[in-house]
């Protein structure tokens, strides 16, 4: 069993990590929507390679305005776009703590629950061969596996 969790967290890391989020999430929150699911689905998706097409729209809307149409607003494009740039510039990096994270909180999870196992799995031995004390400890574990208890092909949880 590899341990690639091999350290203890600080709490002021914690703590301090804790508040550089909250912080994020106070300073964006006046300008974060929600999307409900058929939102997210019903809409055109902007990405790395649609950006140059829309930039080159917005270029082409500010140098050649007789072509904007009157429903569009030049401006709120351009805003648009802002917005768009400057929250990319800021979810990348996010993006990349959330996924180090998942992965991290996966294999701590992983190996505790391997851990737990191997405990469980001496208790077992220790109560079949009748080791003082090892039979109720092996009684109240041995619930996690019942017929009424969690199944052993459950997903692996953060």
């Amino acid at each position: 069993m590899e341990n690639k969790i091999d350290f203890k967290l600080p709490e002021t890391v914690v703590s301090e990590a804790l508040t550089a989020v909250n912080t994020a999430l106070t300073v964006l929150k006046p300008y974060l929507i929600a999307l409900s699911p058929a939102e997210r689905r019903s809409l055109p998706k902007m990405n790395d390679g649609t950006q140059p097409f829309v930039q080159k729209c917005l270029e082409y809307c500010e140098s050649d305005p007789q072509f904007v149409p009157p429903y569009l607003s030049a401006e709120g494009f351009t805003d648009d776009m802002d917005a768009w740039s400057q929250l990319m510039s800021i979810f990348r990096p996010v993006q990349q703590l959330c996924s180090n994270l998942d992965d991290t909180t996966m294999e701590a999870g992983s190996e505790s629950y391997m851990a737990a196992l191997s405990y469980y799995n001496s208790v077992k031995q220790a109560a079949k061969m009748d080791i003082p004390g090892a039979k109720p400890i092996y009684d109240d574990l041995k619930k996690r596996f019942s017929e009424n208890g969690p199944k052993k092909s459950e997903p692996a949880e953060n």
